[in-house]
């Protein structure tokens, strides 16, 4: 198949595809008499894999070490010990997010209730405070705010 029938039975465009042949993901197409690039069937299985990779997470470099030149003989133990490590980063992204998350909701937290007659700039002063001694206050139990759990120790 030519590279714009290609293109449109993948959705990847003629440009995305030109540039994984220039970066070794597929492999260079046969040229017809007129110049026009001719792709077998194994290019649009490449493709689909390579998407769903990078969707997954992989990176092109990632890719390009696990994907075989012969797609009917993968290295397995490559190919697991790549998808365990992948599952592994997400797992840490994921912690990392989450507590990413629960900073800047206690930080919201600290913004949105400000103690009964205190002003602007007092409370400015103690949500800087609680930011800059955060890293000091160990995490609370699930559920229950720093400052709340600060409330607990006193």
């Amino acid at each position: 198949m030519k590279i714009g029938e290609l293109a449109q039975a993948s959705g990847v465009a003629a440009s995305r595809i030109r540039f994984y042949e220039t970066q070794g993901l597929l492999p260079n197409a046969q040229r017809q008499a007129n110049g026009y690039r001719e792709y077998d069937d194994d290019a649009l299985t490449r493709l689909n894999l390579i998407r769903r990779a990078q969707n997954a997470g992989f990176s092109l470099d990632e890719i390009r070490a696990i994907l075989p030149p012969d797609l009917n003989e993968w290295p397995h133990d490559t190919l697991l010990d790549a998808l365990r490590r992948k599952v592994h980063e997400i797992e840490t992204l994921a912690r990392s997010l989450a507590a990413s998350k629960r900073n800047l909701t206690l930080l919201i937290d600290a913004i949105e209730h400000r103690k009964e007659g205190e002003d602007c700039q007092v409370a400015a002063q103690r949500v800087l405070s609680s930011v800059r001694h955060s890293d000091d206050v160990p995490d609370a139990a699930p559920g229950v705010s720093r400052r709340a759990s600060a409330r607990q120790r006193d």
